[in-house]
């Protein structure tokens, strides 16, 4: 897999913490570096962590579904991709951010899970690919943490971005809705 279809995945699926950073940025309106540095590195960790998870899984079970492996790929992509686009018009409740810091405790791991859940499909879907999964897995996670950063300063400045936050996860689910289908052209199949 080349480093700019991996670099795709990255991006795609740090939408969904780009938006949520947005939005707590917009909450919390003052944000302090040891916030950013919070929300930043659980979402980058976990980012990267659940691809691993992902992948050792499907390691595990490849052997069972090997002759349908190419489908799986493709249909966790696909559902991912869709679950994106399905979120951009669906955007995240601001009065919910604004009601605790949700860079601290249990709020900041249910994010940092729910925005990273995502990632374990695709790990799942890189290990029926046969790829090796700690590269993807480094650039998953600093592509996450740089767009938390990102998107957490851009929600304190303005919280007119929600255009963006759409934008964002439309052309995301799109990418990974690519990379699904180019799993398939790759093997043969012709849609």
């Amino acid at each position: 897999m080349s480093l700019l279809t991996i670099f795709g995945i990255a991006v795609a699926l740090a939408m969904d913490a780009f938006a949520v950073s947005i939005a707590v940025g917009v909450g919390l309106k003052k944000v302090n570096y040891r916030q950013t540095f919070r929300l930043a590195w659980h979402f980058g960790l976990f980012q990267a962590l659940m691809p691993l998870l992902g992948w050792s899984l499907g390691t595990s079970i490849h052997s069972f579904i090997e002759s349908f492996d190419h489908w799986v790929a493709f249909g966790l992509l696909a559902f991912v991709g869709t679950n994106l686009i399905r979120q951009a018009f669906n955007p995240t409740n601001e009065e919910d951010v604004q009601k605790l810091d949700p860079t601290k405790g249990l709020s900041l791991v249910l994010l940092s899970v729910a925005t990273s859940i995502d990632a374990l499909a695709v790990g799942l879907s890189l290990s029926m690919m046969g790829v090796d999964i700690i590269v993807p897995a480094i650039i998953i996670g600093v592509v996450a943490l740089s767009f938390t950063i990102t998107g957490l300063h851009l929600g304190k400045k303005a919280a007119s971005f929600s255009k963006i936050n759409t934008l964002a996860e439309v052309f995301g689910g799109c990418v990974l809705w690519i990379i699904g289908i180019k799993i398939l052209y790759d093997t043969g199949i012709h849609l």
